[in-house]
């Protein structure tokens, strides 16, 4: 499957260069961390979530955790983890469980955490579990076209 369609579209209308790292199958981002030799805090991973107004995308760091408590606090709004069953309708040109952390390349509204705002690089889920993109962290956030940056997660230590 390679780079999802919908993902590829959204690079280049934003005129992003990106890079393909081809690596073994892995069925979780820590996996793909260690195969693709790159730091798992550097790879935005998207978690997905849901409340009456639809569903949502939140983009954090692989190496952290989604804090939802936190999520709904400082939006006031109602959000819990959306059900898998319903992410291949979504995604529809992604492998299950490889979804790119760009919500808006399919519609969704975003959120991103903080601690991918600075980083030099950002790895992306290429839309399967063989491959990542490599993006400047410059670009990394102008695709997310206008989603709403503060800190949602927490590395596990806090």
């Amino acid at each position: 499957m390679a780079l999802a369609q919908t993902l590829k579209a959204h690079l280049e209308r934003h005129g992003v260069a990106w890079r393909t790292l081809r690596h073994p199958a892995t069925a979780s981002s820590h996996d793909t961390a260690a195969v693709a030799h790159v730091p798992e805090d550097h790879i935005a991973k998207a978690v997905v979530v849901r409340d009456e107004r639809g569903p949502a995308m939140v983009v954090i760091p692989a190496s952290h955790w989604l804090r939802l408590e936190t999520l709904n606090a400082k939006l006031d709004r109602g959000f819990g983890l959306a059900d898998e069953s319903g992410l291949d309708r979504l995604f529809p040109d992604c492998a299950a469980g490889a979804i790119p952390p760009v919500g808006p390349a399919y519609g969704l509204e975003t959120f991103v955490d903080e601690n991918l705002a600075s980083l030099a690089r950002v790895f992306l889920e290429a839309g399967d579990h063989e491959a990542l993109i490599e993006v400047s962290g410059e670009d990394f956030l102008r695709l997310q076209d206008g989603a709403r940056r503060d800190y949602y997660s927490h590395d596990g230590t806090t």
